[in-house]
């Protein structure tokens, strides 16, 4: 059985899942409800993948580190090797993702990284998504989706109000 690949991530209205520069002072000041669903979330996975400009990202703004009792790989071409939270992967992403959904192990959390995301898309490796808005249009800065990118088909699990936020579930329905 292969396990699944989650992406749990919160975007604005119009789309967008940082401004520029990676600013996220606009949803870091959002109203929502608790954690907005994230240790329900946490519970399901027991592995975190991510990019090094995300795992970067993490370093600079939150400590300590985050997910020290999950497995965290971080996708770099220029950091090998591991240090006491994550391993660094020097592999094809796609190649290295196929491998590891088929270990042992429960879901997967795709993090971050625009390029893995769209590499991911489009090799149809997302299961589920979680996908909490927030009451901003940011007109520009980091898209959640970029194009061209394959049809998907997919089934709605549950929405969940968080204060201003709303979060959407969804499957991924597989082709047969």
């Amino acid at each position: 059985m292969s396990r699944e690949i989650l992406v749990f991530i919160a975007g604005s209205l119009d789309g967008f899942i940082a401004k520029e520069n990676d600013d996220l002072q606009w949803l870091e000041e959002t109203e929502g409800d608790g954690d907005n669903g994230y240790a329900d979330m946490y519970q399901t996975i027991d592995t975190v993948i991510m990019g090094k400009r995300t795992y970067d990202y993490i370093l600079e703004h939150i400590d300590p580190f985050p997910y020290p009792d999950k497995k965290c790989y971080v996708f770099s071409t220029t950091q090998t090797g591991e240090n006491e939270h994550v391993t660094f992967v020097q592999e094809d992403v796609i190649t290295f993702t196929k491998r590891l959904k088929e270990q042992e192990g429960t879901k997967i959390w795709m993090v971050g990284g625009g390029a893995i995301l769209d590499a991911f898309l489009q090799e149809r490796l997302i299961d589920e998504w979680i996908i909490t808005l927030t009451p901003h249009l940011l007109g520009s800065g980091i898209p959640l989706f970029t194009s061209p990118r394959p049809f998907e088909n997919l089934r709605l699990l549950e929405t969940k109000r968080y204060g201003q936020m709303v979060q959407l579930h969804y499957e991924v329905r597989k082709e047969a």
